[in-house]
């Protein structure tokens, strides 16, 4: 049984650090020797001229790695989260074998294989483990010469239950939960040749070619142009014609300047060039497009065209030199058309404003105007007065409605008096048999 169990726990450990190695080079990618294109140019040049397409990379100057021994390390760092957040270096090697471990407490304790930058393996094996070695280990590795970098982390826990030890992906990094005084071996396999190999035969891993393709042709159908490797070696393709006009600098890989020169520019001429950068060693591989259009003649300025004769003033002897003027006309553009469009809509917009303002200022000043309007405002009724009396006819003649209230005052003031004088003279038939003319006593005391 124990022996199955160590089995099972050997195929978990190598199932995870193929796993890590394989994430880890997918990651970082351009192993397959897979063009990347870095950019893209548009360029406009008249018939007849020259053109420089101008292709820079200061990753692919050819310095010629001297110092093979320490162009290659590896380290291991150490975070802590607790008690307070702390990175420490805890070892590093060389390509030749030479290791550093910068805590005195760890000699002995802590180490790599001297082969790690043959075989790949540059697990960090950890003796005697203690509570003080849980935390983030981070396994770097460096290219100086390639400018390269590749990092992968393992968390590694203590425990003091065999319960509870276990390997496992958290989805970012491999968990080691391990037993108090056990050993492990945190795992950073990486078997790619740039880490595994050294830099032979430097002066052909590093070359650029020049590609070109007419209108309508296909990628995979470009004419190869010239190609320069690093140790100086040079091939030119295609008939004579063009590799006179179309040349790169023979000091392009101490400069990083691989620009294309192409003379006497003519219609042919046109088409998609591409500029491949390929260094086999360091996984370099990159592309750059130029898309290169060739525009008509600049027509050249007549010498030998008669010129007109300045006027020259007889009064005095001054010759008039017209000025000259130069004009400039400047092509709209599109920001411009925006923002004067804007300016329209705008004061569209403050016009249709005040029109609305103005209707709804007329709406309530009407509305205001009928409401204290004096034809709008209805008459009071006059009350009707009744006059009672003994004589029928009076009371007929007092049974109505006066429009003019001063009128209606005399009437009935006349009234009262009238039958006051009517009292008095049937008062007088019944003590004097003297008979009073009504008509003479009301005209002499006419009211007023």
């Amino acid at each position: 049984m124990k022996k199955a169990g160590v089995r099972v726990e050997v195929q978990v450990l190598l199932f995870l650090q193929i796993a890590v190695s394989a994430l880890f080079t997918t990651v970082l990618g351009q192993s397959d020797g897979s063009s990347v294109v870095v950019a893209m140019y548009n360029i406009s040049a008249p018939q007849g001229s020259q053109a420089v397409l101008q292709c820079h990379s200061q990753r692919m100057v050819w310095t010629q790695d001297r110092l093979k021994d320490r162009q290659r390390v590896v380290h291991w760092d150490l975070f802590r989260s607790a008690p307070d957040y702390t990175m420490e270096r805890v070892l590093d090697m060389f390509s030749a074998g030479d290791q550093r471990i910068y805590n005195a407490n760890n000699q002995g304790r802590i180490s790599m294989a001297k082969t790690a930058f043959k075989d790949g393996n540059f697990s960090l094996v950890i003796k005697d483990v203690t509570t003080n070695d849980r935390g983030i280990y981070s396994c770097n590795l460096h290219h100086h010469y390639c400018h390269l970098y590749e990092s992968i982390k393992v968390q590694l826990n203590v425990t003091k239950s065999t319960r509870k030890e276990r390997r496992f992906w958290d989805g970012q990094k491999a968990v080691y939960v391990v037993l108090v005084g056990s050993t492990v071996a945190l795992p950073c396999v990486n078997r790619r040749p740039i880490w595994t190999e050294g830099n032979s035969q430097e002066d052909q891993q590093q070359v650029v070619h020049w590609d070109r393709q007419p209108p309508g042709v296909r990628h995979d159908r470009a004419d190869r142009l010239i190609d320069l490797y690093a140790s100086g070696e040079r091939r030119h393709y295609g008939p004579l014609f063009i590799q006179q006009k179309m040349n790169i600098s023979g000091t392009a890989f101490s400069r990083g300047d691989f620009s294309l020169t192409i003379s006497d520019l003519q219609p042919p001429d046109q088409g998609l060039y591409s500029c491949h950068l390929h260094h086999h060693y360091c996984g370099l591989h990159e592309r750059r497009i130029f898309q290169l259009t060739v525009d008509p003649p600049i027509p050249k300025d007549p010498t030998d065209a008669p010129q007109a004769v300045p006027r020259e003033d007889s009064i005095t002897n001054e010759v008039e030199v017209p000025p000259r003027v130069i004009n400039f006309i400047l092509p709209e553009q599109r920001g411009h058309f925006l923002q004067q469009l804007g300016y329209i809509l705008a004061t569209l917009l403050l016009l249709a404003l005040i029109v609305l303002a103005i209707i709804l200022l007329t709406r309530r000043w009407k509305t205001r105007g009928l409401e204290y309007d004096p034809r709008a405002v209805a008459k009071p009724q006059l009350p009707v007065v009744k006059y009672m009396g003994h004589v029928s006819q009076t009371s007929m003649d007092t049974e109505r409605c006066v429009p003019d209230m001063k009128t209606c005052n005399q009437e009935e003031t006349k009234l009262d008096f009238k039958n006051n004088l009517l009292k008095e003279a049937e008062m007088s038939k019944l003590f004097s048999p003297k008979v009073v003319d009504l008509d003479r006593e009301m005209e002499k005391s006419s009211w007023k």
